[in-house]
């Protein structure tokens, strides 16, 4: 198979003047358990400054006054719980979350319990809207692997060198001295857009591939993949390509991390100066 390397960026997703709030897509967001309210919230941040019209970070009702005051403007929806824990009443309440969606992004502290695992299967398998991958779902994935040969709808999957090679069963020095031929190759094989993060992140649909030059060390710190995800998602959500999202939110994601570095430093870097360094980002882009 010959496999064409991809080197221009998508164009931006078009910004009419006379749009609204609809326009640009409507985002859920499942994210978020005790302790990890923070990646919650990161996401939505992504998600808001990726262009989405509308973004809705569904998480433990127990846990939703924490993840709402920390921005006030994308929207909250409870799930229920027990203890800021998922219990199996999510499924159904998520099904109705959905509705009316374009693009869903799931595993940003989300936990990795039972019931989390089955909600990760149900979407894996039974949403048609595109949907995002990464973090917890990546590991609530990686242990019901019969799960990836059954995809619903477009896929995106996000995972680090430790979080790929749980899913291909091998150990992060295979990964990482492999990247680009396993990435291509588990691309191939299950039918999806596969974002293999780190140093020169790696796109590929397993026909094409794209390989990121931004970012800095700086960005090795956590929390900057939940505004991945977000920012992924939201670029969905305005009808983008999944390739092409993906392949723009990493060009993105790490140009914000080179703007931010250039006034913070990389030592001082956190993730919660991504989203603040995205406009940049845009308008360097553009």
């Amino acid at each position: 198979m010959t496999i064409s390397r991809v080197t221009r960026l998508p164009d931006s997703p078009r910004r009419p003047a006379d749009s609204h709030k609809g326009t640009f897509g409507r985002v859920l967001l499942i994210a978020g358990s005790p302790g990890m309210t923070g990646a919650a919230a990161l996401a939505g941040l992504g998600a808001l400054r990726g262009g989405a019209g509308l973004v809705t970070i569904a998480t433990p009702g127990s846990l939703l006054p924490l993840v709402a005051a920390i921005d006030p403007s994308y929207l909250t929806a409870p799930l229920p719980d027990h203890n800021g824990h998922l219990t199996s009443a999510a499924l159904s309440v998520v099904e109705s979350y959905l509705q009316g969606k374009q693009a869903c992004g799931i595993g940003p502290g989300l936990g990795t319990g039972d019931v989390q695992q089955q909600l990760v299967a149900h979407l894996y398998q039974q949403a048609s809207l595109p949907v995002l991958f990464d973090a917890d779902a990546l590991n609530c994935l990686a242990r019901q692997p019969d799960v990836l040969t059954r995809p619903g709808g477009p896929r995106i999957l996000t995972p680090h060198p430790g979080e790929f090679a749980r899913l291909i069963g091998s150990d992060i020095q295979s990964v990482q001295s492999r990247r680009e031929e396993l990435a291509v190759r588990f691309a191939a094989e299950h039918r999806l857009v596969l974002v293999l993060k780190g140093h020169n992140t790696i796109v590929t649909d397993g026909q094409q591939h794209y390989i990121n030059t931004t970012g800095n060390s700086g960005m090795a710190t956590g929390g900057t993949g939940d505004v991945l995800t977000g920012l992924t998602s939201a670029l969905l959500a305005q009808q983008m390509p999944p390739f092409a999202a993906a392949q723009l939110a990493v060009f993105l994601h790490g140009r914000a991390g080179d703007l931010a570095a250039q006034e913070l430093s990389e030592p001082a870097l956190i993730a919660s100066d991504l989203p603040k360094f995205l406009g940049r980002a845009w308008l360097s882009r553009d």
